[in-house]
């Protein structure tokens, strides 16, 4: 039972601003530390103590409130000029934070939190006292997402448990997570495809004590929490409101007009009033499907506001100086997709201050600032977003990631050798490859960045490096705007209709015999000077082909560029994926219906080409060099 029966709705509310509050009183602490006079920031976070302490002392949680008290006379004695800002002083406080989240998470489960730790709280005595504390609060960084659990599978019939599997390997206990509320507005969201959670083992703890020992604050921010509310413009619901109206009296129109035809009026006025109800219907359709995506759209600042915390403990933990600058947080992307982004955003820029920048005396000996710049930016360009994380450190050399390659095993001196440079960077993004010979307690494992690579897929999307040695690192993510209405080209083989992502699709070629040529006994077309493997769409999905090919889609993704080889094209549509339910085909992301009512596979053309025997391919490609010859 609850320790808060008969106040739920005050706790939610309390929780929803105190979040919200919470998150910005942590990045202006981080910004404090770059101005430690500013007084207006000193007054701010003040405030935000001072108003969370208000809330949690009308609930009587009243370890909470002790432990805002004390911070709230920390800052009260910095903005009087009673106390100095120090880095200890700064690591107290922000521990302060965190277990004032770790209490959020308790409320959230409807129990009473624990009081903090005695060190925690006769540190703030300490500083309070104008003395040093016994005992440091230096922050602790979040070991590596690298350590990832498998992605959840669809169950199919009695088979393994292979989560369950992993946990008892590790002897992680299972808990169920509760899911972390910070919206205020009550609108259920249902995600177009459940998250991908990356597990984190704690490797400095014993197993035992793993499952058991509270998460530092940056931990948390690389939890898969799920949130099932939304904040929505009360505008924007307006304008769902008014199309609804304006739907409903267009609904009336239609059914007089079909009274009239019914009874036999088919003259010409009829007719054309028919028509103009219709027109009229699919454009209110098509701006009421507009307005509602508008209403799953969050600014992506949500997200971006957990890192400038994450990257300073890491930073400071590492020995390291470096600032998080971060751009376009008003940019607007899918709810859904924001929560999914998180473990990868994560990893990249922990892997930015980790691996990308120096630290101070080698950037000096280097001829640069002691302070390095990690930057996180987010721009729309068209229908998509652009995010990249940019860095000023020591950049990559790709003849070194082929050396380390080779002695990791995950590739081998052949095929590095046929590799580019821009190949060669993309070799970060595979199992069990690091550039790390020690393993720590951030990095070094040889796994993370091939998730970052994975759960950026299951979006619909890309990610691609540029990096300069001695200059610094860019890695750009490429993503729909929303995956509830995923743009496709609808093409047949075998007179089934498949749809494809249209972003993968470059261009339609008409597939001749005498532009077919074999190498290595595979089928290849040279366009514009470069030679595209062709993949027949029926060899890839494993059905035998009807007739010979004729039209190729020429498709490219962050490491594949071929041509698709089709019988016809049906199209170009806007789809709402329909996942399929209890099972997942290989290499179907979902089904959707397409205008005369039948049944559309929608294909992932990475899944496909992933798991794909190229054997097989191979074969059934063959006719198409056969003809040729």
């Amino acid at each position: 039972m609850s320790d808060f029966a008969g106040m739920e709705d005050l706790l939610q509310d309390f929780l929803t601003e105190s979040s919200d509050l919470l998150s910005e009183v942590d990045n202006k602490l981080v910004e404090l530390e770059k101005r430690p006079d500013d007084k207006h920031l000193l007054n701010d976070i003040f405030r935000g103590f001072h108003t969370i302490k208000g809330g949690a002392g009308f609930l009587n949680v009243d370890v909470m409130v002790g432990l805002c008290h004390r911070t709230e006379n920390l800052f009260d004695k910095l903005r009087n000029g009673e106390l100095a800002l120090t880095p200890e002083l700064m690591d107290t406080i922000l521990a302060a934070t965190g277990v004032v989240r770790d209490m959020f998470t308790s409320l959230t489960q409807g129990r009473t939190p624990q009081a903090a730790s005695p060190e925690l709280l006769a540190n703030l005595d300490a500083h309070l006292q104008g003395k040093a504390p016994q005992q440091a609060a230096a922050p602790q960084p979040a070991a590596a997402p690298a350590a990832a659990a498998p992605a959840p599978q669809a169950a199919t019939g009695n088979g393994p448990d292979w989560n369950g599997l992993y946990n008892a390997l590790l002897d992680i206990e299972e808990e169920e997570d509760e899911p972390e509320v910070h919206a205020t507005a009550v609108v259920q969201s249902h995600p177009a495809q459940p998250p991908v959670a990356i597990a984190e083992p704690m490797q400095s703890l014993a197993p035992a004590q793993a499952a058991k020992a509270p998460q530092p604050a940056t931990q948390q921010l690389a939890s898969s929490t799920q949130e099932t509310t939304i904040r929505i413009d009360t505008n924007r619901l307006d304008q769902v409101l008014n199309l609804s109206g304006e739907i409903g009296l267009t609904k009336n129109r239609l059914t007089t007009l079909r009274a009239d035809v019914m009874s036999g009026k088919m003259d010409t006025p009829t007719l054309k009033a028919l028509d103009e109800a219709i027109s009229q219907l699919d454009l209110l359709v098509s701006d009421l499907q507009n307005a509602v995506m508008k209403t799953r759209m969050q600014p992506i600042g949500r997200l971006f506001q957990k890192y400038p915390r994450l990257a300073r403990d890491l930073a400071r933990q590492l020995g390291k100086d470096v600032e998080l600058v971060i751009t376009g947080e008003e940019t607007e992307l899918d709810k859904t997709m924001i929560e999914d982004l998180n473990d990868p955003l994560v990893h990249l820029v922990r892997n930015a201050v980790d691996h990308g920048v120096e630290t101070p005396a080698e950037r000096i000996a280097a001829g640069k600032p002691a302070k390095a710049v990690v930057e996180l930016s987010a721009t729309q360009v068209g229908d998509h977003i652009l995010i990249e994380i940019t860095d000023d450190g020591r950049g990559m050399r790709p003849d070194v990631l082929r050396k380390k390659a080779i002695e990791k095993g995950v590739i081998d001196i052949e095929t590095a050798n046929s590799m580019d440079d821009k190949q060669s960077l993309h070799l970060v993004f595979l199992p069990g490859f690091s550039t790390k010979d020690q393993i720590s307690n951030v990095s070094g494992r040889g796994v993370g960045m091939d998730v970052v690579k994975t759960n950026i897929q299951k979006l619909n999307g890309r990610i691609d490096i540029q990096s300069q040695a001695g200059e610094g690192s860019r890695f750009s993510i490429s993503l729909p705007l929303t995956l509830a209405i995923l743009p496709v080209l609808v093409v047949k083989t075998c007179d089934q209709p498949f749809a494809v992502p249209l972003a993968m699709v470059r261009e339609i070629i008409p597939i001749r015999t005498d532009q077919v040529q074999e190498v290595s006994g595979r089928a290849t077309i040279v366009v514009r000077d470069e030679i595209l493997p062709v993949k027949s769409l029926a060899a890839l999905i494993g059905w035998e082909e009807t007739q010979i090919p004729q039209f190729g889609v020429l498709m490219q993704s962050a490491e594949h560029s071929f041509i698709l080889a089709v019988d016809s094209f049906v199209g170009r549509d806007d789809v709402v994926i329909k996942p399929l339910q209890n099972i997942r085909p290989r290499g179907v992301a979902g089904a959707t219906l397409s205008g005369d009512g039948s049944v559309v596979l929608v294909l992932d053309m990475e899944d496909l080409l992933s798991s794909s025997n190229a054997d097989t391919s191979a074969v059934k490609t063959s006719r198409l060099v056969e003809n040729a010859a």
